[in-house]
């Protein structure tokens, strides 16, 4: 039953994931653009070129806030990492239950060697 709510959360948030992906990219473009607009304001002394920037700043600032959905993407991709964890998890832990055969077999054979 757990298999199945992970498999069901997984699908949902890759559903989620893969249709969120284009405003993902706009998004993080939008934000590159941000960033090295705010460097070259801290660069320049023009206050006219400072003004200009400011603007092309707001409009830019303008396409970020547009993408914030893609803030959902994000999110579903954490989830698919999480169930994806989980997941691994469970076939480690099945694993670790088996008794290792080697380990059994070394303990007996240093009691063997102590007669």
């Amino acid at each position: 039953m757990k298999k199945f709510a992970l498999l069901l959360a997984g699908g949902l948030a890759a559903i989620i994931l893969l249709k969120t992906i284009g405003p993902m990219v706009g998004l993080l473009i939008s934000l590159v653009i941000l960033y090295f607009i705010y460097k070259q304001f801290l660069k320049t002394d023009s206050t006219g070129w400072k003004i200009g920037l400011i603007i092309i700043g707001l409009m830019v600032l303008s396409a970020t806030i547009h993408h914030l959905p893609a803030l959902i993407g994000v999110g579903a991709a954490y989830v698919l990492y999480l169930v994806y964890k989980n997941w691994n998890i469970n076939k480690q832990a099945a694993v670790k239950n088996e008794p290792d055969p080697f380990v059994s077999f070394e303990r007996q054979w240093n009691e063997l060697k102590k007669y």
